[in-house]
């Protein structure tokens, strides 16, 4: 088998887990290309011969795991998601092992899903894509705060980020949903592929791939403890409405501008850019290699199986 790793160094706490994968992996016959970025080099240029080999594990946070998804985006070529980051929320959505032995298993084995992923545009015209949440206002803001204590505190970051910013940029908010206009007010937009956060919380009922949009309709960020606790109670199975706080809309396309401007993210990396952005999702555009599990999650006969010469 013929594999190419792109592997981010200054992802998540550098443990050296990819290189565990890669011996766990090994037999006789097989190739491992590595290639390394600490943030520098372009994945572009590393994905450009991506169609010469049999699969592509992208060993990263999500931001990585998105730019690799994305750039791979309707190629049909199979991408190993492998959770080298802090949060590692689509291998959580997944229901992707984090062992990497367990992981090699699993990329001999094969199974293969095509999902949904999004793209966003910047107000500059360019473009990224993203496999979790997208977004404005409050939620960035926590991306930014969380920067600087990832690699000590883990997912807790993001919790102290959001502690310590208890009074967020309340806007109007302006979306343009497949054509059709909403005007609303908050203190952020959240457009929504994969739902389920850090601690098994999900921001949707529906853990499924494709565009809710969710606007944090309140004033500061006590507001939004109601809709915190729905959400964890969405664990249990009792399923209870979303507050007020919480709008949630649905459509393929959206376009979000705030007065003021909003901050914006995707996949939790903080882009430096504010608002307006578009937000698209793209059909079935990414094939990952996945668990047993999560053929059971979504749609088992939608699994594509992976022939390949050992």
């Amino acid at each position: 088998m013929k594999l190419l790793i792109v592997n981010n160094l200054s992802s998540g706490l550098r443990d050296g887990a990819i290189y565990d994968f890669m011996r766990a992996f090994s037999r006789d016959g097989d190739e491992i290309c590595v290639r390394c970025t600490s943030g520098c080099t372009d994945l572009a240029d590393f994905l450009c011969d991506a169609e010469d080999f049999d699969a592509v594990v992208a060993a990263g946070g999500d931001g990585t795991v998105a730019t690799a998804a994305y750039l791979l985006a309707e190629t049909g070529i199979p991408l190993l998601p492998f959770p080298a980051g802090t949060a590692n929320l689509l291998a959580l959505n997944l229901a992707s092992p984090a062992e990497p032995h367990a992981l090699a298993k699993l990329m001999r084995e094969s199974r293969l899903m095509d999902f949904d992923i999004g793209e966003i545009e910047l107000s500059d015209g360019s473009r990224r894509g993203f496999t979790m949440i997208a977004g404005a206002g409050y939620d960035a803001t926590i991306m930014q705060g969380a920067e600087a204590s990832k690699k000590l505190l883990g997912p807790m970051a993001y919790f102290t980020s959001a502690f310590a910013n208890p009074s967020p940029q309340f806007s109007k908010i302006a979306l343009t949903i497949d054509g059709e206009s909403v005007e609303t007010q908050g203190v952020g937009v959240l457009v929504v592929n994969f739902s389920k956060l850090q601690f098994d919380i999900s921001v949707v009922h529906e853990n499924m791939p494709r565009d809710d949009i969710v606007v944090m309709n309140t004033h500061d960020a006590v507001g939004l403890i109601p809709a915190l606790l729905s959400c964890m109670l969405d664990r249990g199975g009792e399923f209870p409405g979303r507050p007020g706080s919480l709008q949630v809309y649905r459509g393929r396309e959206v376009t979000v501008e705030a007065t003021p401007p909003l901050a914006v993210q995707y996949d939790g990396e903080v882009t430096g850019s504010t608002t307006p952005f578009t937000a698209r999702m793209l059909p079935e555009a990414a094939r990952f290699v996945v668990s047993e599990e999560c053929l059971k999650l979504y749609d088992e006969e939608s699994a594509e199986p992976l022939r390949l010469d050992d």
